[in-house]
């Protein structure tokens, strides 16, 4: 598991920054499945995630959920970071993965610190180019490619010839409706793509 100083913006800070941090972040640990916040909610603290996973989703037309990403360890959200920053309503919410465990940073604290150590502005800007780029490649996705090609791409993203995953947990990834994916999944087996299994799907 990270810690505090396992950060790579918190190695440039002087001696002065760090114990600004150190004296000003509290150390939190999450059960998995929880809510961090809803979309439309406004951000009072930036979390810097040790441990865990954490899944960013935003709901669309009829309530359909739409994944955003994945936050893993080392990162820092920039849909949480934007919220805290700018006092305005999160375009998405957040939920746990896993266990997680990490540091909340207020508005405050983070504010001084992007003033006093360019290093860490830096880091932010980095985060919303990174993820900005991953949130423009999905909304083209979306919007143009196929949904056999998205499909095909989720699976062979697991990494492993039989992927245990329901058509209700393709969709949710996928952001469609169960019935849809059940009905290309079907079709994809008649063009020897995949063998459709019970909760499971073979990658040919």
């Amino acid at each position: 598991m990270l810690q505090l100083e396992d950060f790579e913006f918190v190695k440039a800070l002087n001696a002065g920054q760090l114990a600004y941090l150190k004296q000003h972040a509290k150390k939190i640990s999450v059960p998995k499945d929880t809510i961090l916040f809803y979309q439309d909610d406004v951000c009072n603290d930036i979390l810097l995630l040790c441990d865990g996973e954490i899944e960013l989703y935003m709901y669309g037309e009829n309530d359909k959920k739409i994944p955003l990403y994945v936050l893993k360890e080392g990162e820092q959200c920039v849909i949480n970071t934007s919220s805290t920053l700018s006092q305005t309503p999160a375009i998405g919410s957040a939920q746990t993965l896993s266990s997680i465990q990490g540091w909340l940073v207020n508005e405050t604290v983070v504010k001084h610190l992007m003033h006093e150590s360019p290093t860490y502005l830096n880091y932010v800007f980095s985060l919303f180019t990174i993820k900005l780029d991953a949130l423009a490649t999905l909304i083209h996705d979306i919007k143009f490619k196929k949904l056999d090609s998205r499909i095909l791409e989720w699976l062979k993203a697991q990494h492993q010839p039989l992927v245990h995953a329901t058509h209700e947990e393709i969709a949710q990834a996928l952001g469609t409706s169960r019935v849809v994916i059940s009905r290309v999944l079907k079709d994809l087996e008649h063009q020897g793509f995949i063998t459709l299994h019970r909760k499971a799907i073979e990658v040919l």
